[in-house]
């Protein structure tokens, strides 16, 4: 399935609300990015962030598949959003 990006944008406004409520998550991703809260309301529409959340949850698959339970989504729907937003895009080396 191809991502549209506004459909891209709104899983990953749906990530971020997830990890937002994630306490145990939450801090480790703040740590890990160097976001601050005052990023995580200013920034929440900016899809460059947005990507920057799905890359964090695709970092572990514990962590794709707790997302896509709890939201009832395939496994696969984080990668396709994140193909469709900035810095996404699959590299083509030949």
């Amino acid at each position: 399935m191809t991502y549209a990006r506004e459909s891209a944008e709104t899983l990953g406004l749906q990530a971020l609300g997830w990890l937002v409520g994630n306490e145990d998550l939450l801090p480790v991703f703040m740590n890990a990015t160097g976001a601050s809260q005052d990023d995580l309301r200013s920034r929440a529409g900016d899809p460059v962030f947005l990507g920057a959340v799905l890359d964090f949850l695709m970092m572990d698959d514990a962590w794709v598949i707790r997302f896509c339970d709890d939201a009832s989504l395939p496994y696969e729907r984080l990668m396709e959003a994140r193909a469709a937003l900035p810095g996404g895009e699959q590299m083509n080396w030949t």
